[in-house]
């Protein structure tokens, strides 16, 4: 696990679901297969209301351009994040486009666990609403041991709640790395 992210965040609000992060008609693509996974990233959030993008400011692209990682690498949400289907492709998509963590109030539970059992992205909570606190395009920093996040434009910084029993797993890179280090699988 690396010991800082930053870089430029994309800001959602409630209720973004699995559907929004990556529609169904994209499911047709295998992620086993390179060429394929980065197509994940080239859709991911493509539906997302405009109401919900950008928020508080209206609706800012998640691709700026037709490509397939995208200029943010954090994404700061509000509550329930990653609702709906138990699509594991969810945080595929994220981690396809270039996402490295989501900062939300909390997460539907299967997004929750495919984030981190898959070792996609780091998914930490936050008491507070920082959604109406951070701008799409505010340059964060986020000290990972620490869980300390800051905005590194407007000199704001935030506790975030501590990963705790799924940090060996994120830092081992998922849920089979975690259990072939530990020996619950052979190497």
């Amino acid at each position: 696990m690396q010991s800082t992210i930053s870089g430029k965040a994309y800001v959602l609000g409630d209720n973004v679901d699995t559907d929004q992060i990556i529609p169904a008609q994209y499911l047709t693509y295998n992620p086993a297969v390179a060429e394929e996974y980065k197509m994940f990233g080239k859709y991911a959030l493509s539906s997302v209301p405009p109401a919900q993008a950008g928020l508080p400011k209206g609706h800012v692209p998640f691709h700026t351009r037709d490509e397939f990682v995208s200029d943010y690498k954090i994404i700061v949400a509000g509550k329930n994040f990653g609702c709906g289907s138990s699509r594991e492709h969810a945080p595929i998509a994220l981690d396809a486009a270039g996402i490295q963590c989501v900062v939300a109030e909390f997460y539907a539970r299967i997004f929750f666990r495919n984030s981190v059992n898959g070792g996609y992205i780091i998914p930490f909570e936050t008491s507070d609403r920082l959604c109406e606190q951070i701008c799409t395009g505010d340059e964060l920093k986020l000290d990972v041991a620490a869980g300390v996040l800051h905005n590194l434009t407007t000199k704001e910084k935030w506790q975030l709640k501590p990963l705790g029993e799924v940090a060996p797993i994120i830092d081992a890179g998922g849920i089979f790395a975690y259990a072939k280090k530990v020996g619950m699988l052979k190497a």
